[in-house]
């Protein structure tokens, strides 16, 4: 190829690069990176270093088709470039003030409102179809609905790092961003990487109440907030249900915490606004949710995935925890639940506002009559106190 017409491809690249960027910022996300459609070896092996050690928990997807989540190219041969691309969520509040609420539920910033799912990739088709009409380029749009790692190629393709609790960080934007990934046959110019700017700082380590970070880096998904609230099934382990305090969905302490955030700005998508009534919900009104309530409450928000039986199992280890006596009734009510895993949760909850006369008394009304094991083990655990 002659020294023109690398020069011409060079320049048609670079337009192509500058028309989408502009392309995508008109569409409401607030950055937009570019990134080879590979990895490099130590993200590859550190991923895979996460999985051998089983800390990926119930989460059997992050092993299934791993080979592809480290690979792009893997996933999608033709991938020659990947567009990363951020949406800020950022808050109006700090969500750490929502914890010292004890008798409230906190609930992860990103799902006071609508699925973020939904916005994010609606703007990215429309780019992704803008993208196909000016360029007859193939394209694929990702969403947290195929093994991609979202967070790395961001930090490739140059729009933020990952910070030492392993989400990303952007010098803009703080740790509030949604990420999404367009894999296409353009070959484009790839951005220069992201370096890592969190120094000698670790707050985010230092605050996590269940000491979810083995090392700088690393995350023990086990034992975070956010999978044991989210994405674990059953019991929650008896050693992290006083960690969880409030935290009925999501943990936002390692982000919240960041001093990054100090540029982060208000999310400009109304979507990602706090509805009043997920912003601190009372737990007492939460425990009375059936499942017709509870698809109704949060029709629309990523909670409603979790179900029913998942989410009152994490309001009643935060009634266990809140010290608040008015909410006891609100758990004997569950007591006697269809589900095991809330009657369970609910066992524990009493146990933690009774009395000692009270737990026997109890313990003989219910325990009598329980056939699963899980709650009979949670009865005699308070009955024997």
């Amino acid at each position: 190829m002659s020294r023109e017409s690398t020069k011409k491809g060079e320049q048609r690249e670079d337009q192509q690069k500058e028309l989408i960027h502009g392309e995508a910022l008109s569409l409401g996300f607030c950055s937009v990176g570019f990134s080879t459609a590979t990895l490099p070896e130590n993200i590859q092996q550190r991923f895979h270093a996460f999985i051998d050690d089983s800390r990926h928990g119930d989460m059997a997807w992050l092993a299934n088709r791993s080979h592809h989540r480290t690979d792009p190219q893997a996933l999608w041969p033709e991938a020659q470039s990947v567009i990363v691309l951020g949406m800020n969520y950022g808050p109006d509040a700090d969500p750490l003030l929502a914890l010292e609420k004890k008798s409230s539920g906190a609930i992860s910033v990103y799902a006071q409102n609508k699925d973020y799912h939904d916005t994010v990739k609606k703007r990215m088709k429309r780019l992704a179809r803008w993208m196909v009409e000016q360029f007859g380029c193939d394209v694929k749009v990702f969403v947290d609905t195929a093994p991609v790692m979202e967070k790395p190629l961001a930090a490739q393709g140059g729009i933020g790092w990952q910070g030492k609790h392993t989400n990303l960080v952007s010098r803009e934007f703080g740790a509030w961003m949604f990420l999404g990934a367009i894999f296409t046959t353009l070959d484009i110019k790839p951005d220069d990487p992201e370096t890592d700017h969190c120094g000698s700082c670790q707050q985010c380590l230092d605050i996590c109440p269940t000491n979810a970070f083995p090392a700088p880096y690393q995350l023990d998904a086990r034992r975070c907030i956010s999978y044991l609230t989210i994405e674990h099934k059953g019991p929650v382990p008896v050693q992290y249900r006083k960690a969880l305090g409030n935290r009925i969905y999501g943990c936002d302490d390692c982000l919240a915490v960041c001093p990054w955030n100090k540029f982060a700005s208000l999310a400009q998508e109304t979507a990602f606004h706090a509805r009043e009534k997920l912003r601190a919900p009372p737990l007492e009104y939460l425990a009375t949710l059936d499942d017709a309530a509870f698809r109704s409450l949060f029709s629309g928000s990523p909670i409603k995935r979790t179900g029913r039986n998942r989410f009152l199992r994490n309001v009643l280890i935060a009634i266990g925890n809140s010290n608040d006596r008015a909410l006891y009734p609100a758990a004997i009510r569950l007591l006697g639940d269809e589900d095991a895993t809330v009657r369970g949760s609910a066992v524990w909850a009493v146990g933690e506002l009774a009395s000692a006369a009270e737990k026997i008394s109890l313990y003989e009304q219910y325990a009598s009559t329980e056939e699963d094991e899980d709650v009979l083990h949670e009865w005699k655990s308070i009955s024997a106190v």
